[in-house]
């Protein structure tokens, strides 16, 4: 198995180009993955740059409905005849919002997805005999603090706060993609009943939002309930969280950025 940073707020090398999105590609023995799609085009260009050939993708996954993860859907399709995508109905129908700084819209142009290659599921389900989604994540933990600031539209056109029910994640043969992880990276890993080995994305948790004391014991939690696994995030985790988590749970939580390249068994 392999995962690829293609697009990534943060980068290792200068040929690449960055943006406030996320795109990694996954390969498993029988997958090529494109989880995510970042919020252009640039997942695009950087696989070029890197010589990577994305024509064999198979699956595009999307965790949630928001523009830096979705944004680039549209630029992958106008040129990828066969790949099926994976994207919650809820997603495809909401219209999101975030009020940080000022208000703005976070919903992406989708593009028109041809009905034989679109899979909506609203129910957690195998796609395959190594391959998940889980939907409909139980709230149970504590969530993101940074999600105060997240709206969607609901059926009277009224923003309220946003319960999520549009996120997704994947998990392929040990591997836990979580997105953004706007449900809580707790609540995620509690609602997989699989192994988990290796988690990968973002984790929402922005720099100002929780307490020291917060991420210090989340740290604490993770390495407790779960410490065979290994954590890997970036994007929506700022640096400042990253190095208290860091300072608890040591080479069990490491950084990725655009260019990061990862193989495992």
């Amino acid at each position: 198995m392999k995962w690829t940073v293609l697009s990534d707020n943060r980068n290792y090398n200068n040929r690449l180009l960055t943006e406030h999105g996320l795109s990694i590609l996954l390969e498993t023995e029988q997958h090529r993955i494109l989880l995510d799609t970042g919020a252009s085009d640039v997942f695009i260009r950087n696989a070029e740059t890197l010589g990577i050939d994305l024509s064999s993708v198979d699956y595009v996954f999307i965790s949630h409905g928001h523009s830096d993860h979705a944004g680039g859907l549209r630029y992958f399709l106008a040129c990828h005849q066969t790949a099926k995508v994976i994207v919650s109905p809820h997603a495809l129908s909401g219209k999101f919002f975030s009020k940080r700084n000022r208000l703005h819209s976070l919903t992406p142009e989708w593009p028109i997805i041809p009905q034989e290659r679109l899979l909506t599921p609203d129910q957690t389900q195998q796609l395959d005999n190594d391959l998940y989604v889980i939907a409909h994540i139980p709230q149970i933990h504590p969530m993101p603090k940074g999600n105060s600031h997240l709206f969607a539209e609901d059926e009277n056109g009224e923003l309220v706060h946003d319960d999520f029910r549009h996120e997704l994640v994947l998990y392929a043969n040990g591997l836990l993609f979580t997105g953004c992880a706007h449900s809580g990276l707790e609540n995620i890993l509690a609602a997989c009943t699989w192994p988990v080995h290796t988690v990968v994305g973002g984790f929402h948790l922005l720099d100002g939002q929780e307490k020291e004391e917060e991420l210090t014991a989340l740290a604490q939690r993770l390495t407790a309930n779960y410490p065979q696994t290994q954590f890997f995030t970036s994007h929506c985790t700022g640096d400042r969280s990253f190095e208290l988590m860091q300072a608890v749970m040591g080479e069990q939580l490491q950084s990725f950025r655009l260019g990061t390249e990862n193989t495992f068994e």
